[in-house]
């Protein structure tokens, strides 16, 4: 064999090698748990959103708890899970559920969902109301200074929500390539 076909041959190799090691780096850092819950719920949404609001949230730590309240992995605060609940029309919700995984995806996701819609289908305008809440996303928009048009926002005036929604879309990219090799 030539040189040249032997130097090919090992950056193949090399190129092959550093391509697995990448893959499993983002697998470690970008984990995919509870995918069955997560599809089972995703309504409308790819299942890649929700897995990026998971990770945002609680880095699929399903007893995370935030100084705030919320709880579990994606991070609901009571009095927002047992509304969700009654909009499910779940009768026998218990607060407490919140720290089953698949519950705390059901009720995630359905809110993801409602947001979804209660928001035109806008995802920024969906996480942005996820994270600092529908009345303050709600405000936003009726403010000229953050909304020119009143539908989308021109400017997210909490800068955890901003960096929040940047987090939670990088995160849904790299879902949506992970979530390629399930399917």
């Amino acid at each position: 064999m030539s040189k040249i076909k032997k130097l090919g041959l090992l950056m193949l190799v090399a190129l092959v090698l550093v391509g697995i090691v990448g893959f499993v780096g983002v697998r470690v850092r970008f984990p995919v748990r509870y995918l069955e819950y997560v599809q089972e719920h995703a309504g409308q949404l790819d299942a890649s959103w929700v897995l990026a609001v998971i990770m945002a949230e609680s880095s699929f730590r399903p007893q995370a708890r935030s100084p705030q309240g919320a709880q579990g992995l994606m991070q609901l605060m009571p009095a927002t899970a047992t509304w969700v609940a009654g909009l499910m029309g779940k009768t026998d919700f218990d607060p407490a559920d919140v720290w089953d995984p698949a519950v705390n995806i059901a009720l995630g996701s359905f809110y993801l969902n409602w947001l979804y819609n209660r928001f035109g289908g806008d995802i920024t305008l969906m996480l942005a109301a996820y994270n600092a809440g529908q009345g303050n996303v709600q405000n936003w928009l009726n403010d000229p200074t953050t909304s020119a048009n009143g539908v989308t926002l021109d400017v997210i005036p909490f800068t955890e929500t901003y960096y929040y929604v940047q987090r939670v879309r990088f995160n849904q990219r790299v879902y949506a390539f992970i979530l390629r090799f399930y399917r």
